[in-house]
Formats: C-alpha cells, sequence, structure tokens
C-alpha cells in the first residue's frame, strides 16, 4: 500500500502525515508513505486545496484533516 501525503509543509500537513504513522501504528499495517511537496506536482494531480491524501492513486481526502475513523476505513480496503 503507498499513501501519499500531499502539501507543501503547512501545520495541516505535518499533522495528517502524523495522524497516519499512528493510525497505522494502532492497527499493525504497513504501508509506503511519501509526501509530496512540489507544488506543481500536487497541482497536476487535481489537487488545489491541501492536506490532501492519496491511498494507491486514489485521492481520499482534499483540504481538510482526515480523521483517525477515515484513515482506518482506508487501510481495510
Amino acid at each position: 500500500m503507498r499513501i501519499e501525503i500531499l502539501g507543501v509543509g503547512c501545520p495541516k500537513c505535518r499533522k495528517t502525515g502524523d495522524l497516519i504513522e499512528e493510525t497505522l501504528k494502532k492497527i499493525g499495517v504497513e504501508a509506503e508513505i511519501v509526501h509530496v511537496t512540489d507544488l506543481d506536482e500536487i497541482i497536476q494531480r487535481g489537487v488545489m486545496m491541501t492536506p490532501a491524501v492519496v491511498v494507491d492513486g486514489i485521492i481520499k481526502v482534499e483540504g481538510k484533516i482526515p480523521t483517525e475513523a477515515q484513515i482506518r476505513q482506508w487501510l481495510k480496503k
């Protein structure tokens, strides 16, 4: 599983990354986490608001910090 966190490094982007890492540890799932900070790449992917989270190529959330419950749902699939 590949999880990409798209954002230029703002506090919300860092919080999103921390929350995803904590949730992965809690449920014992391993995933590759990639931080995409290049604004041009973020825009090319069609993301207009950060933070955004992409799981295996699918945008799961954009413009807000996901909840732990949302993250758990993504990781189940």
